[in-house]
């Protein structure tokens, strides 16, 4: 009954310039280096803009880069009052992949990541000035490597580095996880097992306090959120159900603020049923709406549908 879940990134083109892949808790380099990332990649975000005038829940889109542009995100505003449609923008995806020479994995981009990120001045900078954030979300790419087979502490931790290294060059505002994809077994590494998931948001979040962490709420990683007395619950910033078309609340304990059990996949969810997920999560009082991919035609109505229910007002697109 479910629409079918996003087609993951296939496209293999650059590795992240100079990435660390760890073996056993050792730092080892793979891949041939990039070209170093422009001045403006590397720059800090600037300070967000005023908060969208608008009262309701954060609304989310997903944006697949390899077909469509960050960009689409802010060109949706309420027609009543002007604020932001959306509140938080998701470029999908990076890949966590695995080197088998040194049996590691690590942060990979894909071409098309890559040019979002090496272009951010242009990419990511117009959408946080207007108080749009921007997260990356990290996808498996089917070869073994996965958020929940880290074999030691330190194995997670620095992977926990490659993601926080990547937030602060890029002046990114968090991660997402989506624990998709990965085939844990492949290349001879190993099943998920109760702790990785959870030393890794440790790590990731005493490396990043004040920056957002997301769980697409799917995949092994997502049944495991606690390990030695750490519930991974108080790292997250938010959770979402990752079936477009559906209500499914998170099992996660976070607060119904940070929840969001509507999932749309704009242009393919009915605009009837949008309408209804929205106005269910404010009946609820769940405070998240998410939404997947925005392309760069104009889907004002198909948006319209939701920001009626969420915000009580139509959205109107700027070309």
């Amino acid at each position: 009954m479910f629409s079918p879940i996003r087609s993951r990134v296939r496209t293999a083109a650059f590795a992240l310039s100079a990435v660390a892949a760890l073996a056993l808790g050792t730092t080892t380099t793979t891949g041939a280096a990039a070209s170093p990332a422009p001045a403006s990649a590397s720059a800090p975000a600037p300070a967000s803009g005023p908060a969208p005038a608008k009262q309701g829940p954060t609304s989310v889109a997903y944006v697949e880069v390899n077909n469509n542009s960050m960009l689409n995100v802010g060109k949706y505003a309420l027609a009543d009052g002007g604020g932001n449609v959306f509140d938080i923008a998701v470029i999908f995806a990076a890949n966590i992949n695995y080197d088998t020479g040194t049996k590691a994995a690590y942060l990979y981009f894909n071409e098309n990541v890559r040019r979002v990120l090496d272009n951010a001045a242009t990419e990511i900078r117009p959408l946080q000035q207007k108080g749009i954030k921007v997260v990356l979300s990290v996808l498996g790419n089917h070869q073994g490597a996965g958020f929940a087979n880290f074999p030691t502490q330190q194995a997670a931790s620095a992977f926990a580095g490659q993601l926080s290294d990547t937030v602060a060059e890029y002046g990114l505002d968090g991660i997402d996880f989506d624990d998709e994809y990965a085939e844990y077994g492949r290349n001879g590494t190993g099943q998920p097992n109760d702790s990785s998931f959870v030393h890794l948001v440790t790590a990731l979040r005493a490396n990043m306090p004040d920056k957002i962490i997301s769980l697409y709420n799917i995949g092994p990683a997502a049944s495991r959120l606690s390990y030695g007395g750490v519930d991974l619950a108080s790292k997250f910033d938010y959770a979402w159900n990752p079936y477009y078309g559906s209500w499914q609340v998170p099992r996660i304990a976070l607060p119904k603020s940070d929840l969001s059990p509507a999932a749309v996949e704009i242009g393919r969810t009915s605009q009837s049923t949008a309408a209804d997920l929205a106005r269910r999560t404010v009946s609820e009082g769940y405070g998240v709406y998410l939404t997947y991919n925005l392309d760069g035609a104009d889907r004002s109505a198909d948006v319209s549908a939701f920001t009626r229910q969420l915000y009580g007002s139509d959205a109107i697109r700027t070309p």
